[in-house]
């Protein structure tokens, strides 16, 4: 018997006439030689490998306040587009909104199921 497809698979590598596993999975998968050479710059350069001058052109996503600005900025972001730093502050910026819209409709609830409100209370003196 002929193990060697079998241990080629166990070893990681596809047997010869097979169809190509797909080599990079995560983040890996979508590093265009674009961002490969930006990324090799950055680093020779001593430089973070993040860009950073976005920073300096508007609000971030971790300080933009709650509300439809905010909500308007994360259904434009191409999430497919994001290192895992920018990753990260686009879920805590969705969980901040979250938490805001929760806030919007526990207050409107509280308001339909409370009592109705009356007018500022008189005493009959006046």
């Amino acid at each position: 018997m002929n193990n060697a497809p079998e241990r080629q698979a166990h070893e990681g590598r596809a047997p010869r006439g097979s169809a190509p596993q797909e080599a990079a999975a995560g983040p890996l998968k979508a590093m265009s030689p674009g961002v490969v050479d930006y990324l090799f710059r950055q680093l020779v350069a001593g430089e973070p490998a993040e860009d950073v001058q976005w920073g300096s052109e508007g609000v971030a996503l971790s300080a933009q306040p709650p509300g439809a600005e905010l909500a308007r900025r994360l259904s434009e972001c191409d999430v497919d587009a994001l290192t895992p730093t920018e990753l990260f502050h686009y879920v805590r910026a969705a969980q901040r909104l979250a938490t805001w819209a929760e806030s919007l409709r526990e207050d409107a609830v509280g308001r339909y199921c409370g009592a109705p409100r009356q007018g500022p209370v008189r005493s009959p003196q006046e």
